[in-house]
């Protein structure tokens, strides 16, 4: 041990060592990170000015999308800026605020996904009782208790993580500091921290995935005893896009953790990694603007405004 040299700063690994493929690939990042950014910030701006859209469902969808900027923010643009530049380096405090950042930004995406589904049940199932159930005390009650449980989660692993010793090598096999790529390069014994991550995902995920299935289940069920057709449309449709959503958030996740674990570095892995960490925030506002029509009228009345007020400039 006496031999070791403690870690103080961590090298990310790129998408490739060609200098061409480098610049493109921080050009494509820069462009999905643009679209996606101002997808969802446009969302939270039609959600906040339109007041046709102060309702439950679009004031998570507004959080939701607030959540998939900031989410963005932390992985894409230093990850750009790396490849233009050619630099890797991370500091060791940098790599802990990426962790803490990362985990806290995907359980609170996680669990508002859930308490949208939940909103959905109770206005399918019960819209007579829809306004007291989900009154904007509840709704700002749920959205803090989602806050407030990410940052105990997210504090909770990046310092279990960070309390484990780096000197067999500083080389993180991803474009940005997460937990598994940690573990792989800690000299300390990582059993526990494998074993508190296992286990407090399978907690959030199957208690939050399960609770998804359960209410659309419910959703459902109800739906289809709808005797007019056209409401069994209107109904369905309100759920798509989040359907659409949750499956694209779990199934990017699932795919990329259930992959056999390796240890060295792999433009497969760096990849998939895209998946889960860039994909869905990127794709959310589309998938919301194309299947809510309120979302495309909103759109549609202020790019009509914006038209307007330039051709008068």
């Amino acid at each position: 041990m006496s031999n070791y040299t403690t870690v103080t700063q961590f090298l990310l690994m790129g998408f490739s060592e060609l200098r061409q493929l480098q610049i493109l690939y921080s050009f494509l990042l820069f462009l999905i990170y643009s679209a996606g950014l101002m997808g969802n910030l446009l969302i939270v701006m039609i959600t906040t000015f339109d007041r046709r859209l102060h309702m439950p469902m679009y004031f998570f969808l507004r959080n939701l999308s607030m959540v998939d900027a900031c989410y963005l923010s932390i992985t894409v643009p230093q990850a750009s800026v790396n490849a233009l530049v050619n630099n890797r380096i991370i500091s060791g405090t940098g790599c802990a605020a990426q962790v803490f950042l990362v985990i806290f930004l995907a359980y609170v995406e996680f669990t508002l996904l859930t308490v949208m589904a939940r909103d959905r049940y109770v206005a399918i199932c019960h819209p007579l009782h829809y306004p007291v159930i989900m009154s904007p005390r509840v709704c700002m009650q749920m959205t803090l208790t989602c806050l407030l449980t990410g940052l105990m989660y997210a504090a909770f692993h990046t310092g279990y993580t960070f309390r484990l010793s780096f000197c067999h090598s500083n080389v993180v096999h991803q474009f940005f500091c997460d937990i598994p790529s940690l573990l792989r390069i800690s000299c300390s014994d990582t059993f526990n921290n494998k074993l508190s991550l296992l286990a407090s995902a399978l907690v959030v995920g199957a208690g939050c995935y399960g609770f998804i299935t359960a209410s659309y289940v419910g959703i459902f069920s109800t739906v289809l005893k709808f005797p007019v057709k056209e409401d069994q449309k209107k109904a369905f449709s309100t759920c798509i896009p989040h359907i659409t959503v949750v499956s694209l958030f779990i199934f990017s996740t699932c795919f990329v953790y259930l992959q056999p674990p390796s240890e060295s570095a792999s433009l497969e892995g760096i990849i998939l990694s895209v998946f889960y960490t860039v994909i869905p925030p990127f794709l959310n506002p589309i998938i919301y603007s194309l299947r809510n029509k309120q979302i495309k009228d909103a759109i549609t009345i202020l790019m009509k405004r914006i038209i307007s007020l330039s051709n008068k400039v």
